[in-house]
């Protein structure tokens, strides 16, 4: 009996490692939920403008005074979209930028580069606003932060990693990404002055982590959770001449074999690596922080 495409689909697209189809699917949803209310307010079913409400209240305000009354907007702005091409442009971003990163890192440090994009970049949103130099007092929404976080650290990752485009063949990402980051800083500063220098710095932090993982420190350790562990005594005679050794989880594989790698995809490129390596490199992006 053939299998239900959507249980068939649940499964695939959820149970996964990765976060990148629940974060997808809480944009989408509150996407359709806000724009219910638009509905709404077309049908004159009330006199309020729900929509507007909401979209203000869950979009990350240009001024901090603003920001105090309703704090909850630092998380969910990257959730909140006005227009259907928006949200589809960044949802395929998202999708195809946040694969090719997990195929190279773990999830910790996903997390950290697209997290720390998100949050810093609306630090940094809410500073500029405090400046006044280059403040619009509009509110940001989308992910557009993160994404530059991860697009320009993979650049520097994997300078030499080519991706087949449909029309233009072979393509260097590093090209790429510099094409995606020119515009979009463009359209950014055309749109929202404000979001000018948190974009640009977004970029930067991209760059510096990834660098700094390169030379063997990985800033996203801070958000390693130790686990404890339980004390068992257990009596057991050891056989005589047995060399058996029992591996700690978090010695295979070990950071120094994974910068190695790392090391070489970076001058030679990710298909060069022998199937060890690329054994090694999986296991490593799936390992359980």
């Amino acid at each position: 009996m053939r299998e239900n495409v959507v249980k068939s689909f649940l499964r695939d697209t959820y149970q996964t490692s990765s976060p990148i189809p629940f974060i997808i699917t809480g944009q989408v949803v509150l996407f359709v939920l806000i724009h219910l209310f638009e509905l709404i307010a077309f049908a004159e079913i009330t006199d309020k403008n729900l929509f507007s409400f909401f979209f203000g209240q869950l979009s990350l305000p240009g001024s901090f005074v603003t920001f105090v009354q309703q704090p909850w907007s630092i998380l969910t702005h990257p959730f909140i979209y006005a227009g259907i091409f928006d949200i589809l442009f960044d949802c395929l971003w998202l999708y195809w930028i946040g694969n090719m990163f997990l195929n190279f890192l773990n999830r910790r440090q996903f997390w950290f580069v697209f997290g720390g994009g998100l949050l810093g970049g609306a630090i940094f949103y809410l500073l500029m606003g405090q400046l006044g130099t280059l403040s619009s007092g509009a509110y940001w929404n989308t992910t557009a932060f993160g994404l530059a976080a991860l697009i320009s650290g993979i650049a520097i990752l994997v300078p030499t990693l080519e991706v087949r485009l449909f029309i233009f063949g072979n393509v260097k990402f590093r090209t790429i990404a510099l094409v995606y980051l020119a515009l979009e800083l463009l359209f950014t500063g055309l749109q929202n002055t404000q979001a000018i220098v948190p974009y640009m710095a977004m970029i930067i932090f991209g760059v510096v982590f990834m660098h700094q993982l390169k030379n063997g420190k990985d800033w996203s350790m801070i958000l390693q959770v130790k686990k404890r562990r339980k004390l068992q005594v257990i009596h057991k005679k050891e056989e005589q001449g047995s060399t058996f050794r029992r591996k700690h989880p978090y010695d295979l594989p070990n950071q120094e074999e994974i910068d190695q790698i790392l090391d070489k995809i970076s001058q030679s490129g990710y298909d060069n690596l022998t199937s060890r390596e690329k054994e090694i490199l999986f296991r490593a992006s799936k390992q359980e922080e």
